[in-house]
């Protein structure tokens, strides 16, 4: 009788512990469904934008850019400096895990990582060139968080900037309204703020300024406002070194 017992004790557990595993695996997966519908609620599949970057010092000293950027599907991003002019002509290019930096002048593209900052200031290189989050991050958990979703991101591969992410989403629009990086010990690196929500046109709406802070870095603040954002395919060539010098020839 008592082994009876013990199995069906240890049947029972096994159920719970087994229900409680596809509990968590069903999370997961609607979890990387919001991740999916927050990109493309964000950007369109193909897509040229106007930005502009201003990283602010403790003492108030500011430094501003404008960057025209052109993308297609996640895998394919490049970036213009159109100011200041000492900075105008230099370009970007992002093919999946890769980077390039192009400088007139300079000879050829010279390869970047996810971690530098060509602008300076706290936003990196994986910021200013970044691809669908659900290209690069898988969805490990997800909470109710009140009128938000509280999604918890892993990397799919060590190339990625931030081992772990922690963003909320609104559940009635799928926008993220914060971000924290992190690293793989749970370090914060940054934190990512997603405000002012404004009507782009073509049916996109979704915040026009990004703010980031750091706890490395006290008193400095990075801002990312979208000026513009707009549907457009662009061809493969536009997606390759050669052509990086050229895509100021984009711009209409």
């Amino acid at each position: 009788m008592r082994r009876r017992a013990v199995a069906r004790l240890l049947g029972v557990t096994a159920a719970l512990v087994l229900a409680g595993t596809w509990t968590s695996v069903a999370r997961a997966q609607g979890g990387n469904e919001i991740l999916r519908r927050l990109d493309r609620n964000l950007t369109p599949e193909s897509y040229e934008s106007y930005r502009k970057l201003t990283n602010i010092e403790p003492g108030g000293r500011q430094r501003e850019y404008l960057l025209f950027s052109v993308a297609r599907g996640r895998e394919k991003v490049a970036a213009l400096f159109l100011s200041p002019a000492a900075d105008r002509g230099r370009g970007t290019l992002r093919l999946g895990e890769n980077m390039w930096l192009y400088i007139p002048n300079a000879g050829k593209p010279v390869r970047i990582t996810s971690l530098q900052g060509i602008v300076g200031g706290i936003f990196n290189n994986a910021d200013i060139l970044a691809l669908d989050y659900s290209a690069e991050y898988d969805v490990v958990s997800q909470e109710d968080a009140g009128t938000e979703y509280l999604l918890q991101l892993q990397a799919k591969t060590r190339t990625v900037a931030y081992d772990r992410l922690r963003m909320w989403v609104t559940k009635d629009r799928y926008l993220p309204t914060r971000i924290e990086c992190l690293t793989a010990a749970s370090l914060l690196i940054k934190t990512l703020y997603f405000k002012d929500i404004k009507d782009f046109g073509g049916g996109l709406v979704r915040p026009a300024t990004i703010e980031t802070d750091s706890p490395l870095h006290q008193g400095y603040k990075s801002i990312m406002v979208f000026v513009d954002i707009k549907k457009r395919t662009f061809p493969d060539e536009v997606f390759t070194l050669t052509f990086l010098p050229n895509v100021e020839s984009l711009r209409r």
